[in-house]
């Protein structure tokens, strides 16, 4: 009976296994996945090798350009995780999202996607998205984790330091709650340099405002 039970939570890790497998690598399949509308954008990333850099849709035309840096932790937090699928998307520079479509699934267009190197390393180009005039909202950039051999799972978001949000009492969100996410803008030869590093599963949430 041990026996019997033994193998058949084998079986069950190796189906789970080679789902999450399938599906990671869906997005560079010739054909459209069965799930492609509903599945986590983290997925429909077109580049057969993603690398650790990525540069956001219309980066170069942008005025105030911004490049992410930073390392993804294991759980330990000094491990560097390898081989780790990170995806942002963010708003325009007037705090609007501006959808796309394409095989009949909306998607944000200014996003990007990497893939950590074995130092844990990543960089994203991108630039610094504005605030929705019409709502109260911080400015930020969203982001997904996608850990090998594990589901994909939505992390804190990117927040700014010259937010005035953050800077109001009166805001729900309070800065020292928040100050492993808060990119502290620094300018160089006419470039916005900010810095996060990431611990894998200590930032998790369950959902995120678009």
């Amino acid at each position: 009976m041990k026996n019997l039970m033994s193998l058949f939570c084998l079986v069950c890790f190796i189906c789970f296994s080679s789902t999450i497998t399938a599906q990671e690598f869906a997005s560079i399949s010739e054909e459209k996945p069965v799930d492609f509308k509903k599945r986590s954008p983290i997925y429909d990333y077109s580049e057969k090798q993603l690398n650790n850099v990525d540069t956001i849709p219309d980066y170069a035309s942008k005025k105030n350009k911004l490049k992410i840096t930073g390392t993804i932790y294991e759980s330990d937090g000094i491990t560097p995780a390898k081989n780790v699928l990170l995806f942002i998307h963010q708003a325009d520079e007037h705090g609007n999202f501006e959808l796309k479509r394409h095989n009949k699934k909306r998607y944000v267009h200014h996003r990007g996607w990497i893939r950590t190197d074995a130092d844990g390393h990543y960089t994203f180009y991108t630039f610094v998205p504005g605030k929705y005039i019409y709502g109260n909202e911080l400015k930020q950039i969203l982001p997904i984790v996608k850990e090998p051999g594990k589901p994909e799972y939505k992390i804190a978001t990117y927040l700014f330091d010259d937010d005035p949000l953050l800077n109001d009492k009166r805001s729900k969100v309070k800065r020292a709650d928040v100050s492993n996410r808060i990119l502290k803008l620094d300018k160089k030869e006419g470039l916005y340099v900010a810095k996060r590093d990431i611990v894998l599963g200590k930032e998790v949430i369950d959902s995120y405002a678009e």
